[in-house]
């Protein structure tokens, strides 16, 4: 019978605030430590609870079954989250993916919220999309911000990140590409686009958008909107459009 192991000692100058430069990152929260617990458990070194943690049991079930080893730590909890109200924390090592040639994809160009990426990450699993490649420069998605923000969503895809969209291109020639851009030069609503079975759908920043070399690569595409706003916010347009391209 497998031992559960569990210990209470203060380890804090062996797990340090986040950096980008580091080799591991943490999940905030109980939901998003459940999530990377079930699907990607061989990346999890260890997890903090809090000893006011109610779903104790629980925790200590899973880490047992993977055999992760499980630590009470409150303090360091508190010095790893901004937020009050977290009562455990995953510790999980930076790892690589391996985006699918035949399936659809979305692209980021240059994206610069880590709340936004999350949320994307999100949005894009719930709509069935499991690869997104993320073209530098660009939000970091091993933030524990990205990571909360994405609720556990960024275990159950393939990510990967590109120096430029032609790297990308290079990598995947099969895919159909749609830019979404207000500006193109021949634009698609999205009650025109074309049934595509592998398709890339490519999404500029919060700040920008796609630049106008993205107006000779595929097929643009328009989301209408009321005249009185500039733009769609970047994680409504990709909601958007995902979901668009999943049910036509």
């Amino acid at each position: 019978m497998k031992q559960d192991r569990i210990s209470s000692g203060n380890q804090e100058q062996q797990i340090k605030p986040y950096k980008k430069d580091g080799d591991y990152s943490y999940t905030l929260g109980a939901f998003p430590t459940y999530e990377l617990i079930k699907s990607r458990p061989q990346m999890v070194r260890k997890v903090l609870v809090d000893t006011s943690f109610t779903d104790q049991e629980h925790l200590k079930s899973l880490c047992r079954e993977q055999q992760i080893p499980l630590e009470y730590n409150n303090k360091l909890i508190m010095k790893l989250s901004d937020k009050e109200n977290c009562y455990v924390a995953g510790v999980f090592e930076k790892y690589s993916c391996t985006m699918r040639a035949d399936k659809p994809h979305i692209v980021l160009v240059n994206p610069s919220n880590m709340g936004n990426l999350g949320t994307i990450l999100r949005t894009a699993v719930g709509f069935g999309i499991f690869n997104l490649a993320v073209i530098l420069p660009g939000a970091d998605i091993y933030h524990p911000k990205t990571v909360r923000a994405s609720m556990g969503a960024l275990f159950k895809l393939n990510f990967h990140l590109y120096e430029s969209f032609e790297e990308y291109q290079k990598e995947f020639p099969g895919h159909e590409i749609f830019t979404f851009m207000l500006n193109g030069e021949k634009t698609l609503t999205l009650k025109e686009c074309p049934k595509a079975e592998l398709f890339t759908l490519v999404f500029g920043n919060e700040a920008t958008g796609l630049d106008d070399s993205f107006l000779r690569v595929g097929t643009s595409i328009f989301i209408p909107q009321s005249p009185e706003v500039d733009s769609l916010n970047l994680t409504i347009a990709v909601g958007i459009g995902a979901y668009a391209f999943m049910n036509r």
